[in-house]
Formats: C-alpha cells, sequence, structure tokens
C-alpha cells in the first residue's frame, strides 16, 4: 500500500509550546504521533526552532545589527534543535536527518532535482528529513517567514499529499469572532482569497510569520494541487485529532 505524504511544518511557538525554550515534551509528542501514523503515512518536516533553541544557552553582544545576530544564534541553535529530535525520536525508534535549505535552491533545476532526490531516498529507507532554512546564508524566513513559504515550495516539490502547519491557534479565525473575544474557526474553504479578509497583521510572540504567510503557503500549495490543513500545535495530539477530524482546524483545498 502506498503511504500517503505528509510535510508538516512545526513553528517556534508550538515547539516552545509559547515559553523561552524548546519543549523537549512538545517533540515528544510529535514524535509519538508519528509513530502511531506511520504505516499510513510518511512525515517531512519543516521545523523552526534554532534561534529559539540557541537562546536557551547563549546571548550574544552586538552593535545593533540584530539580522546578524539571529543568522549567528541560529548557527548555535540548530545543532542543538537536531540533537533533541534526534534523541526522543530515537528513543521510539524513528530515525532522523538534516536538511538546511534556501529560496535559491528552488530556483536552480540542478539544485531542486538535488533536494527531491536526496529526500526520497531519506523517507524510501525510513529516514525523516527535518528541514530548515540555511540561516547562515539566507535571511528571508527569519525576517519574515517563519518557514511557512519554504514549507509550501518543499511540498510542492515533493508533490506530498498534505500540507499540515501547527501553530498556536485553532486554524483561521473570523474577524468578527475575534473581535467579539469569541475565536470561531472557519472550517473548510476552498482557495485563499475569502480568508485574506479575515487576517490580521499581528505576529506571534516567537514566530515571524503570523497568518498571513500561512495562507500565502497554502495558496503556494494550491497551485500544486495539495490541500493545506492549519492546526493548533500546543494542543496534544494535533496530527492524530486533525487526521481523524477531532479537532477544530482549517482545511484550505
Amino acid at each position: 500500500m502506498d503511504k500517503k505524504r505528509i510535510l508538516l511544518k512545526i513553528g517556534s511557538n508550538t515547539l516552545t509550546k509559547e515559553t523561552n525554550q524548546i519543549s523537549r515534551g512538545k517533540i515528544e509528542d510529535i514524535a509519538r504521533q508519528i509513530d502511531a501514523l506511520k504505516d499510513e503515512y510518511e512525515f517531512i518536516i519543516v521545523s523552526s526552532g534554532a534561534i529559539a533553541a540557541a537562546k536557551q544557552f547563549v546571548k550574544l553582544e552586538h552593535n545593533g545589527e540584530e539580522i546578524k545576530v539571529k543568522q549567528a544564534l541560529a548557527a548555535i541553535g540548530q545543532p542543538h534543535l537536531m540533537r533533541i529530535f534526534q534523541e526522543n525520536f530515537r528513543e521510539l525508534g524513528l530515525f532522523t536527518s538534516q536538511c538546511l535549505l534556501s529560496y535559491s535552491d528552488f530556483e536552480n533545476p540542478d539544485a531542486k532535482a538535488n533536494i527531491k532526490n536526496t529526500i526520497n531516498v531519506l523517507v524510501a529507507n525510513n529516514f525523516i528529513p527535518i528541514i530548515n532554512e540555511n540561516d547562515t546564508v539566507a535571511t528571508d524566513e527569519i525576517q519574515f517567514g517563519d518557514n511557512d513559504k519554504l514549507a509550501a515550495l518543499t511540498a510542492a516539490l515533493l508533490k506530498v499529499d498534505l500540507l499540515m502547519i501547527a501553530t498556536n491557534t485553532d486554524g483561521v479565525y473570523t474577524k468578527e469572532s475575534l473581535k467579539n473575544e469569541t475565536p470561531e474557526t472557519i472550517a473548510m474553504v476552498s482557495g485563499t482569497q475569502s480568508l485574506l479578509k479575515e487576517i490580521s497583521n499581528s505576529k506571534s510572540s516567537h514566530g515571524t510569520g503570523g497568518m498571513q504567510s500561512k495562507i500565502e503557503a497554502a495558496s503556494i500549495a494550491q497551485k500544486a494541487g495539495i490541500a493545506t490543513w492549519i492546526v493548533n500545535g500546543l494542543k496534544d495530539n494535533f496530527i492524530t485529532d486533525a487526521l481523524m477530524d477531532l479537532s477544530k482546524h482549517t482545511k484550505i483545498n
């Protein structure tokens, strides 16, 4: 039986559970769900969190060049982040691998082919690719994407069955319900145009994307014929609950 392929994008707020450090419990929760689903689904992960991981260990001096400091923090934090993934996943017999990509890779036909071939070989051999932006050479996602666009481009390149974006809300809420402080999830839409009218431009505490970049990611995925689900990654079992339709989340077809 062919397994369905899910690209799971995990933002910094999900990985830290909205605290100031990476949550091993959340990574363990993700690993446990992937282990439970591995007979039916294969997973590719796009994960933020390198900068958040570094902030647990170091405070860097700088002269107002904040983006350079973030790049340096990403370089320090990425090995720590991967180690936490590796340790928690290995306990369940799951194997991980690291892929660092940048936008320029998606503009180069040879690089695109290499990415696709490498990830397909990893997945075929039961290694879960964990992808992040190569922040030491590129700053796009540090500044305004939180890896949402990177996830969508990767999903389109690999022709996955589903792009699942984990964030800190139960999907996209209607603007009216937020005004009334009674958040109401938009359960399903066709296309992204109607959603753009519902979202605000606010950013999350650790992430740099906000809902705008998630909608833009869904638009990229839609052009490739891929559905996007925006789910609440702060909740336990968020992957399995979404797949079993037991949670409130937004499906964009």
